[in-house]
């Protein structure tokens, strides 16, 4: 900033510009609540179905955040130019203060290009020996009496009018570096960026510039003062969008491998490895996060950042060509935070295609992960857990877990053709005894067929870490919200993709049930997806019967579940505790929902047009109760089994995992309801908000504080070795979800409540021998063929 341009600054178009945006600010604050509590409330409580539930009613919650978006970056802006504004105003008047110091000091200042000058303002008989200055050096004049040195005055003025230019050039330069950086956040609609003044905006932008340098050092030559500055450096602003972008492109795709692959290096500093080894792990989570939060950038430098990145994925990182390759670097950077969804996806079809290359389609095993192709390596990319992070997988699978978008994009894609004449893999899939080519999805590739690395913990103990996230990202996928969550009212109805692989999920565990029992680290997301496809289970259960539509609602797409995959899949669930605890309290959540629901609108469902409403509310709470019977008959006889084989520590295992699952109350019970039609229903057919104290609730309440004891007088499914206190519990249950449910609606009745339990023992009954027949009696409880 030139003195003249300081000097002379009209302030009135800035004064409307902020005034235009403060106008702006308020418009859009009005808008945004307009859009969350008008377009998006009564999109919450609208009866959605096909494709209004699956995309109109996205589109407008996807709107609404816009609104909200917009509103804050409107803000951001308005703040950054009024606080622009004020210190420019600031400089300027204090310019003017010190030219005035200077008048009365006889002090001229002259502006011109590239500078100015001070000189000081005496009478021509005496400047021959005055010695006047201009603003690039010091200069001296001596007073009307001839004895007074003025080199000092013209110093100081000259120092006091730089530094106001400085600091005028450094507001004005900042200002326009940080608003142009917010408007390149968001390449369409508008970032989340924000900010309460200008200091805020740019002091993030100057550190990610000073932390960027020193990332960019060889990591030999960083001192652990370093390494604690940028650890908290990343801490503090990490999460800032602005910060995050800047760091990135800073460090480029390559300094970013060069960095961590450095850092971890066995063989790299030893002052680091010795003093801050034990806070390698913050330093990932750190790093995690701002990379994170940078992928969602839409600038021009962010977009080569990924595009980069991903061509650097089989290249070796680091010296002599045998160092990690990039896609084994990155994806150990991606176990913590939110990525961009099209990132993820094109990030991980890049990684399969290079497992397919290396590997031979799989068939040739996975040691080419192992660091510089050579077993025995000591390299550890990864601190957050105990696996080495050698598989580029586990890492990128557990960032896909918090990604549900880029989840069900990326397991659904097709892994390899069924004409490829490279593919490997053959199936008898008509049971002719024959086998023949099939392609395979990704989903299907990893979960059936991929040979997953070895790995041991400290104690030699066998680590499962890339198989459980592999769980943890198909939960992702299938429900459509972070893996470890409950749905929320922004989570969307199921769509065809997510019931796609639902139901592949369901066929491939009935197909082999050892794919689950063999890792049954797994079971606790699987049981989760159980539970949020309840209303699709149901269904299956009870196919072929026309009311189906009405007596178990789907909002969403639902999944096309035959009736033996489902009874080989529940069973299996059944064997593990996990899996078993997610299906038993999914099963009576959406059981007691479901029987409010049809209490409250009686004229739902209709089996007979000939049937007077009360009986049809009888027939359809019989027939919830039926299905609720053979669910709970089905999962209890995989934990009989299991108990008949493990004895009672099993057992108490059992009883352990539903005792402490206390997150299932309150809000955890609205789960997989499916009810398209309930006013408290979300998307996908989820009760949100407002369900404690619900029948539900209380329901679910009672199993796990074991409140509530069947006939006997035992408490509820604490005897599961016991088929038949399985059963005992169940009916107790179902009775009691009767009349909570009748309860809550001011409709209890006597007649459904006195004969809910008959029907849920036809379902019970009748899940023995569906058990029996479709197990083909292998791996079939004794007490089944006891009870027949």
């Amino acid at each position: 900033m030139d003195l003249d341009a300081l000097r002379t600054a009209d302030f009135g178009l800035l004064d409307d510009a902020v005034e235009d945006w403060s106008a702006m600010v308020t418009d859009l604050a009005k808008l945004k609540e307009d859009a969350r509590d008008g377009l998006k409330g009564a999109a919450d409580k609208a009866d959605w179905a096909g494709c209004n539930a699956t995309v109109t009613k996205e589109f407008i919650g996807r709107t609404a955040a816009e609104f909200t978006d917009a509103h804050g970056q409107a803000e951001s802006v308005r703040n950054i130019l009024r606080d622009t504004r004020d210190e420019l105003k600031g400089c300027h008047r204090r310019l003017g203060e010190a030219l005035e110091r200077g008048r009365r000091k006889k002090l001229t200042v002259v502006g011109h290009e590239g500078g100015f000058s001070v000189t000081a303002d005496v009478p021509s008989e005496g400047r021959a020996g005055s010695g006047g200055a201009t603003g690039e050096g010091a200069g001296e004049e001596k007073d009307r009496g001839g004895g007074g040195d003025r080199r000092g005055d013209i110093g100081a003025l000259r120092e006091e009018i730089q530094e106001i230019l400085d600091r005028a050039t450094e507001i004005d330069e900042s200002a326009g570096t940080v608003l142009g950086a917010i408007a390149d956040q968001s390449r369409l609609g508008f970032s989340d960026a924000r900010y309460q003044d200008r200091d805020a905006a740019a002091r993030a932008v100057r550190e990610a510039d000073e932390l960027a340098v020193l990332a960019r050092k060889k990591p030999e030559d960083l001192t652990v003062a370093e390494f604690d500055r940028l650890d908290a450096g990343l801490a503090k602003y990490g999460k800032d969008g602005l910060f995050a972008e800047r760091f990135a492109t800073r460090l480029g795709p390559r300094g970013t491998l060069e960095f961590w692959t450095g850092i971890t290096d066995p063989s790299g500093s030893y002052a680091l490895r010795e003093g801050r080894e034990g806070r390698f792990d913050d330093l990932q989570r750190h790093l995690s996060l701002t990379l994170a939060g940078a992928s969602h950038s839409d600038s021009a430098a962010m977009a080569d950042w990924k595009r980069d990145m991903i061509g650097l994925g089989e290249t070796r990182i680091g010296g002599h060509g045998v160092g990690p390759m990039g896609f084994q670097v990155m994806s150990n950077l991606m176990r913590v935070g939110d990525y961009d969804d099209a990132f993820l996806t094109r990030y991980g079809t890049e990684l399969m295609a290079a497992e397919r290359g290396l590997t031979g389609n799989g068939e040739n095993g996975n040691d080419i992960w192992e660091f510089g192709g050579a077993s025995g390596t000591s390299h550890t990319l990864n601190h957050i857990g105990q696996d080495s992070g050698a598989d580029p997988l586990t890492g990128f699978l557990k960032g896909l877990s918090r990604s549900p978008e880029a989840a069900t994009s990326f397991l659904g894609q097709e892994y390899i053709a069924k004409d490829d004449p490279d593919n490997p893999f053959e199936r008898d899939t008509d049971g002719d005894g024959h086998k023949g080519k099939v392609s395979l999805s990704t989903f299907q590739y990893l979960f059936e067929e991929r040979q997953w690395p070895e790995e041991h913990d400290s104690h030699g103990d066998e680590l499962h870490t890339g198989r459980n996230n592999l769980a943890l990202a198909l939960e992702a996928a299938t429900t459509g919200h972070p893996a470890g969550e409950m749905p929320t009212a922004d989570t969307p109805a199921h769509d065809a993709r997510q019931a796609k692989l639902v139901e592949s999920l369901v066929r491939s565990v009935a197909e082999d049930p050892s794919r689950l029992t063999g890792h049954g680290y797994m079971s606790d997301s699987v049981g989760q997806i159980a539970a949020e496809y309840m209303p699709d289970i149901h269904r299956g259960l009870h196919a072929g019967l026309s009311s189906d539509r009405t007596l178990f609602p789907v909002a969403g797409t639902a999944a096309h579940l035959g009736e033996q995959d489902l009874t080989r899949f529940l069973y299996t669930l059944g064997r593990n505790p996990e899996g078993y605890a997610a299906v038993n309290l999914g099963q009576h959540s959406y059981t007691t929902q479901l029987m409010q629901y049809h209490f409250e609108h009686p004229d739902a469902y209709v089996d007979d047009p000939a049937h007077s409403r009360a009986d049809c509310l009888k027939d359809g709470i019989g027939e919830i109760a039926r299905t609720a019977g053979q669910i709970q008959g089905t999962i209890g006889a995989g934990r009989a089994y299991e108990g008949e084989i493990e004895g009672g520590t099993q057992d108490a295992d059992y009883n352990s995992v539903l005792e402490t699952t206390s997150t299932w109350g309150g809000t955890a019970v609205g789960i997989g309801v499916g009810l398209a039609t309930a006013p408290v229903v979300g998307p996908g057919g989820i009760v949100i908000g407002g369900v404690a104290g619900t029948a539900a609730d209380e329901i679910i309440g009672a199993i796990t504080d074991g409140s509530l004891k069947d006939s006997a007088g035992d408490v509820v499914y604490r005897n599961g070795r016991q088929f038949q206190d399985t059963a005992d519990s169940t009916y107790r249950l179902v009775e009691e979800a009767a009349r909570k449910a009748g309860e809550n609606t001011g409709r209890r009745s006597p007649l459904i409540e006195a004969t809910v339990a008959s029907s849920a023992q036809d379902g019970f009954d009748s899940a023995a021998t569906k058990v029996h027949d479709y197990l083909a009696g292998e791996g079939v409880p004794q007490q089944l063929d006891t009870d027949e």
